[in-house]
């Protein structure tokens, strides 16, 4: 244990141990196991991170099944905050009233980007717990990719909202955090009181793997700034922007098409049809177990690891540091739970 550490400890113990002066010496004991074992048992949770599967999900063709998906989604929610209804689990990320943007990620083209029939689904779900349609945005940079990935832009009405930054535009204030100063998109600052970001389970030339924490890039107007040096400390910066910060509630991952080589771009030869979804609250730990799935297919195929490659993701690192702690990336402190 660290010094730092050891020192809070002693603080925390010694608060709890003044409190109870008034009690005799038995009490006074009997409140210190509690305390220190309170601590030990905050210091031991894990973050939970759920892969939910199913290999009938396309059924027998190419196109994932819309009634498979929503049950696949139900499943993996469930199982995140151990609840038998899935409609609370969703009472637990949004109130009526706020307005949910759902971040989806389009740059990979028709093969590897996030699948409309897993936004559907969770569309359905928000509306089903009480947030009205018209309170729904599902957006990533552009509307022309989005549409060619076969998201349809709606504005206005009582429906749900789907289009790019583009029309609507970034702030004009910089703001900033260590490495990183850009511009955010107004949907972001001005249309989300709730983020829910649903990357896509891949490989990434530069970054390594780019899944939860990456694909907020696509939420500044100057993503190709933070590049060099594997993404490294860049993500884990941008991440800490406090408008990214406090409005995210929760990654769902599309892992139902996922790439272990040439990524982001779509290339059929290194994809493979997945039919999972990965679910958490903690993005670092989503981002870790991601990438140990890709570095397994990657095995698989003959392929050397990431960090033989020269691009071993250590943004995940960064994101976990004592600096940043947006999560968390040691295997001891991460629950993966299989559906």
């Amino acid at each position: 244990m660290s010094t730092a550490r050891s020192t809070s400890r002693r603080d925390f113990l010694k608060r709890c141990l003044t409190g109870a002066a008034g009690l005799g010496a038995s009490d006074r004991m009997g409140l210190l196991a509690a305390a220190e074992q309170q601590q030990q048992e905050a210091a031991l949770a894990k973050s939970r991170v759920v892969v939910a599967r199913d290999a009938t999900l396309r059924g027998t063709g190419s196109t994932v099944d819309s009634h498979r998906m929503l049950s696949l989604l139900d499943r993996a929610m469930q199982a995140l905050f151990d609840r038998d209804n899935p409609i609370e689990t969703w009472k637990k990320l949004a109130r009526p009233g706020e307005t949910v943007g759902l971040k989806v990620n389009a740059l990979g083209g028709r093969g590897l980007s996030s699948n409309v029939q897993l936004v559907e689904a969770i569309c359905e779900r928000l509306q089903e717990a009480g947030i009205k349609a018209n309170d729904i945005v599902v957006w990533d940079r552009d509307s022309d990719e989005m549409e060619h990935v076969g998201f349809h832009v709606a504005t206005g009405g009582n429906r749900v909202q789907c289009f790019g930054t583009d029309r609507v535009d970034y702030e004009q204030e910089l703001v900033m955090h260590g490495s990183v100063g850009s511009r955010l998109s107004k949907i972001l600052t001005q249309r989300c009181n709730v983020l829910i970001n649903v990357p896509v389970l891949k490989d990434h030339d530069g970054a390594g793997v780019t899944m939860a924490l990456k694909n907020m890039y696509g939420v500044i107007h100057n993503p190709n700034k933070y590049h060099p040096n594997g993404c490294n400390p860049y993500i884990a910066d941008l991440n800490m922007l406090p408008e990214i910060r406090s409005k995210m509630r929760l990654a769902i991952c599309d892992a139902t098409t996922a790439c272990f080589e040439g990524g982001p771009g779509y290339k059929p030869e290194y994809s493979w049809k997945n039919n999972a979804l990965m679910v958490s609250q903690d993005p670092v730990a989503l981002d870790y177990t991601g990438w140990q799935i890709i570095e397994r297919k990657r095995a698989e195929r003959g392929l050397k690891t990431l960090e033989g490659d020269s691009r071993a993701p250590h943004y995940i690192a960064t994101a976990a540091d004592a600096q940043h702690r947006l999560g968390t990336n040691d295997p001891r402190r991460i629950a993966v739970v299989e559906v």
